[in-house]
């Protein structure tokens, strides 16, 4: 397979505070891999680095084998933050449109991406609504539209499904693995151990440093163990560089 997102020997300090140390990842085209851990693991740091909104105090990140950060990445990649950033004055469909325009798309696919990113996260019987009288789940959904409007090849969603029904959360994932299908590479941060039994690899996060990664099944075969919360939990005193379940 090919390694769409690469990270080697990334750290990062803010002052004296290590907040990532030596962190390793490979992400192959056609996989979802999950990011576990407890807030303030590190896993937002993390992500924000693989983006470009953030620079590693050390270590090299590649996206699609180019050199992050790099403005046309971008065009390649659909973020969906863990603070949703939105406009407020502004209706679900406004800004829908307004995002789509920033990654180029004509009218009639601004048309089709719409429907169906509105479709997908149950939004669109109030795209007419202004954004400030939406739920906070709303508010997470129309996020992840936004992240899909212009059919990116990378998706990057941090704690992506925070505040929605489990209904919806269930139709979300079935098309986050139609997209997976498709050969698009997904990278998702969760605490939430069921949605890391549907990733296809993980890599397990305390205090910036990965403890332990693997799929789950080999990850829960290694340790003996029937639960990824488990496994997280006798993992998390053998912090070493190698603990690379295969």
């Amino acid at each position: 397979m090919t390694s769409t997102i690469v990270l080697e020997q990334v750290s990062k300090s803010f002052g004296k505070k290590t907040v990532l140390n030596n962190i390793n990842i490979n992400v192959d085209a056609g996989q979802i891999f999950g990011l576990i851990g407890p807030s303030g693991s590190g896993k937002t740091t993390l992500v924000k680095i693989i983006v470009g909104m953030d620079h590693p105090s050390a270590g090299q990140v590649q996206v699609l084998h180019t050199q992050v950060p790099n403005l046309g990445l971008l065009q390649s990649i659909g973020y969906m933050a863990q603070a949703d950033a939105l406009y407020n004055d502004l209706t679900g469909k406004e800004n829908l449109a307004f995002f789509a325009s920033l990654y180029k798309l004509n009218k009639e696919s601004q048309k089709k991406r719409i429907a169906y990113a509105a479709d997908l996260v149950e939004l669109t019987p109030h795209l007419t609504k202004k954004v400030q009288n939406y739920s906070g789940g709303m508010k997470r959904r129309l996020s992840l539209a936004i992240a899909l409007i212009h059919d990116p090849p990378i998706l990057i969603l941090d704690e992506p499904t925070v505040g929605i029904d489990p209904e919806l959360r269930k139709s979300i994932w079935e098309e986050i693995n139609r997209l997976k299908n498709n050969g698009k590479t997904i990278l998702i941060t969760t605490h939430v151990m069921d949605e890391a039994e549907k990733c296809d690899q993980l890599a397990m996060v305390r205090d910036g440093e990965i403890i332990s990664n693997g799929s789950p099944k080999d990850l829960k075969n290694h340790y003996n163990i029937n639960s990824l919360e488990e496994v997280f939990l006798k993992a998390g005193g053998k912090k070493h560089e190698n603990n690379r379940i295969s």
